[in-house]
């Protein structure tokens, strides 16, 4: 039954002079009422992007305050991105069927509660527990945010400016977060990274309800628990066996769960095929662009989120540079990649989705090769030019997926088409971590000192000869090259793919 108190955001046509807008902007032009709603949207989309790499600057520091074992530094990382990952698709389909407003304000208010806990955690176990807390809430402000552009821009050229206005915020949000934490941490205590968001978090409690009106898609049917279940613990089941291998090598006990994950993961994939209302419609990826879209977005953050993590650490632990001096130094990656983002719809509405989705891989690819040729004495210059070249083929990525999503399907699917690219995002980006950063942590293991799991922790060991120190950063650099190269690698092939398999007529 649908509530007679909702109402669309815009009108649906934005010359209807007689429709409702939002609340308090009775006398504005469309125009300024549907920008003005997504410049309220896009506080959260920051935020919860930024969160996927503010703490990769900010891991030494933390590291020294709670003394995380390699398992448990690893799930700092990346716990909130695959929380955020497997919730996504659920949160998109809640929105669509029972109000998108509704639930991007609970979903700020659950997430300012885990920054705030994050923020005074005294155990790598309860910073996890936080880290999860604010996953929860992210996972409900991306695809709502993302709907609701549909419904503020009815017109398809403004709602592809606005998309890339969506997917720079978005992309800025990632590029910008280990530039801020790492400005952060060099005047106050590594808490800091997480109050920070609470300000922004009470600025869209305020002024949310005043700007925007609740918003229902037409999706019938329930959410479906099994489906949420499945999705989630199969793929925490995998992820947990790929980092603990890498931790303390493979077991039997291991190599059963990841099975058991696997399995639940094609259960859930079978089971969608079934439904009258699934979860996920699969049947967005029988259409080929959309397809290699969601691909591009998914590998192109599992390879930045990898290089921005592991690139941070050689930084300051093997060139011994400061926090600040590191931030700064991710400053013009991060510029190039948001103003890519910017500019990249209007370039490609001309060279066509094709060349954008190969582009994208390509310039990936070429980027993270430049960082092989960085070593334990000099690097910078070489970390510079990677992360701009590499920015490029990230900005491309942000952009092109998020539009492809939503104008593949119905305004009505807005929310979920919207989450499965934002889910691509959030698991790459996890992933990148978990797969990349344990082939990382896996070469240390095995060609370190084997004084103590990590880096860092090896670094922090009492009298630790100068010897043992120099061969431990060079297992480090090790681990990383050996990551990086593999994400260059499956990167360049993807991007070939694209260009063999889309007909040069794709536009």
């Amino acid at each position: 039954m649908t509530d007679p108190q909702t109402k669309p955001l815009v009108p649906r046509s934005p010359s209807s002079p007689g429709a409702p807008g939002p609340v308090g902007s009775e006398g504005a032009p469309p125009d300024r009422r549907a920008w003005l709603g997504l410049l309220v949207v896009l506080g959260p989309v920051l935020l919860v992007a930024m969160d996927n790499s503010i703490l990769h600057l900010a891991m030494p520091r933390i590291t020294g305050a709670l003394s995380p074992s390699a398992g448990q530094s690893l799930w700092i990382l990346d716990v909130y991105g695959f929380v955020v990952g497997s919730l996504l698709i659920t949160f998109g389909s809640v929105g669509d069927r029972y109000g998108r407003l509704r639930l991007m304000m609970v979903g700020a208010v659950v997430f300012g509660a885990g920054s705030a806990g994050a923020a005074f955690a005294t155990s790598p176990e309860a910073l996890i527990a936080f880290r999860a807390l604010m996953g929860i809430g992210g996972a409900t402000l991306l695809p709502s945010g993302l709907a609701v552009l549909s419904e503020l821009f009815r017109d398809p050229r403004r709602r592809a400016q606005a998309i890339g206005v969506f997917a720079a915020t978005f992309a800025a949000g990632f590029a910008i977060g280990p530039v801020t934490g790492g400005l952060l941490l060099s005047v106050f205590p590594w808490g800091s990274v997480f109050l920070v968001n609470l300000p922004v978090v009470a600025v869209f409690l305020v002024s949310a309800p005043v700007v925007l009106r609740e918003v229902r898609g037409t999706r019938p049917g329930r959410v479906d628990a099994l489906s949420v279940l499945l999705s989630s613990a199969g793929l925490l089941l995998a992820v947990y066996t790929l980092k603990d291998a890498a931790s303390h090598g493979l077991s039997w006990s291991q190599a059963a769960t990841a099975l058991v994950g696997a399995a639940l993961v094609w259960w859930f994939l079978r089971r969608q095929t079934r439904l009258e209302h699934p979860l996920v419609d699969l049947g967005l990826f029988r259409e080929r662009v959309f397809a290699l879209a969601i691909v591009t977005g998914l590998l192109s953050l599992l390879v930045w989120a990898a290089a921005s993590y592991l690139t941070g650490m050689y930084l300051q632990s093997v060139l011994g540079l400061s926090v600040l001096t590191a931030a700064l130094l991710a400053v013009p990656g991060a510029v190039v990649l948001t103003v890519t983002s910017v500019v990249t719809p209007r370039f490609f509405d001309r060279a066509g989705k094709r060349t954008a989705l190969a582009a994208a891989h390509l310039f990936a690819g070429s980027g993270l090769a430049l960082l092989l040729l960085a070593d334990a004495d000099s690097g910078v210059a070489w970390f510079l030019a990677s992360t701009m070249v590499a920015g490029v083929g990230y900005g491309i990525s942000f952009s092109t997926v998020a539009e492809t999503a939503v104008a593949a399907v119905p305004p009505e699917r807005a929310g979920a088409a919207g989450a499965i690219a934002e889910t691509s995002n959030e698991l790459g980006n996890a992933l990148g971590i978990s797969l990349l950063g344990a082939v990382a942590a896996l070469v240390f293991r095995l060609a370190g000192p084997d004084v103590a799991g990590t880096l860092n922790e090896t670094l922090a060991v009492p009298g630790l000869p100068s010897a043992v120190a120099d061969s431990a950063r060079e297992a480090f650099l090790g681990g990383m090259r050996v990551a990086v190269a593999a994400g260059s690698a499956v990167s360049f092939v993807i991007g070939l793919l694209v260009l063999r398999l889309l007909p040069r007529s794709v536009r």
